[in-house]
């Protein structure tokens, strides 16, 4: 049976070719650049609540190998993900695929990237508790601060799709919604080397042509079953333990929980994760999520 105690961790294939070739070359264990999807990004093992006080930081790349001859080595394989958990097209909960664990929660964040300060404080509370995330950004706010796409991308989290200009798509025509959402995919493949595989509509409202496009673009359309309510100042005020106590009130397992690019919620993002930890909960790795393109579930 396979161990899930790090169940969202990607299984690394063999880096070199037949056993034999490379006894004979000489071929030390291979080591490469990160492949072209989502699951290549640097990852870290999401911790299971026995091992939550672990840090894993993101791996850098390893140094390329020693062996006299690169040329004569294969290339480097890609790391894949097996894939552990769907998603449903009505709840969008997350459910598991064979016997991996139930009890776990998709952590997500609309409407970046923002600002570095607020930014890294959440990034470094995922790193913290070992914890992967979707960030769902929006073309514009790319458009002016591309490095802050390349910090989420380069500190191993999945960057989503949150269409360009933040509107209400399912009031759009057909080649607005196609313009939204292709624009982002091109600036996001443009800075990151990758497209997005998850598609988020702002304020949830994307009618049927938002979820034909996305599917058209590639990409798994989702809203949340779990809102964290930062964003409704009447409901939170701004006060990070009214974000933990919304998000924990309507926690259940599978929870596609949805919360923003907010100081309130990084500032608050450390003890949620905590608290949820505590509950016996884990974090899906979202490169584990069957989407349109990912390897079929077991």
């Amino acid at each position: 049976m396979t161990n899930y105690r790090h169940y969202a961790a990607p299984r690394r294939l063999a880096a070199c070719g037949a056993a034999a070739l490379l006894l004979l070359a000489g071929c030390s264990e291979g080591s490469g650049a990160p492949a072209s999807s989502p699951a290549a990004s640097p990852a870290a093992s999401v911790a299971s609540p026995a091992a939550s006080a672990a840090t894993i930081a993101p791996s850098p790349s390893a140094s390329p190998s020693a062996s006299p001859s690169p040329s004569a080595l294969p290339s480097p394989a890609p790391e894949t993900a097996e894939t552990l958990y769907r998603m449903s097209d009505k709840t969008f909960r997350f459910a598991p695929i064979g016997d991996a664990p139930d009890k776990v929660v998709l952590l997500s964040f609309d409407d970046g990237p923002k600002e570095e300060a607020m930014l890294t404080q959440m990034l470094d509370a995922l790193d913290k508790h070992g914890a992967k995330a979707i960030f769902f950004v929006n073309g514009y706010r790319v458009e002016e601060h591309p490095e802050l796409l390349k910090l989420i991308h380069d500190r191993g989290q999945t960057v989503g799709n949150h269409s360009w200009d933040h509107v209400v798509l399912s009031k759009k025509s057909k080649a607005e919604v196609q313009k939204q959402l292709g624009d982002v995919q091109d600036i996001v493949e443009k800075t990151i080397g990758q497209r997005p595989e998850f598609f988020r509509p702002p304020h949830g409202a994307g009618g049927d042509v938002g979820k034909q496009v996305a599917k058209e673009e590639g990409m798994l359309y989702m809203t949340w079953s779990n809102g964290s309510l930062d964003w409704d100042l009447k409901a939170t005020k701004k006060d990070p333990q009214l974000v933990i106590e919304q998000v924990l009130s309507q926690l259940h397992p599978g929870a596609n929980i949805l919360m923003h690019e907010l100081q309130w919620t990084a500032d608050g993002l450390d003890s949620l994760l905590t608290k949820l930890e505590e509950k016996g909960y884990g974090f899906i790795d979202p490169a584990t999520i069957e989407r349109p393109g990912a390897p079929a579930g077991r």
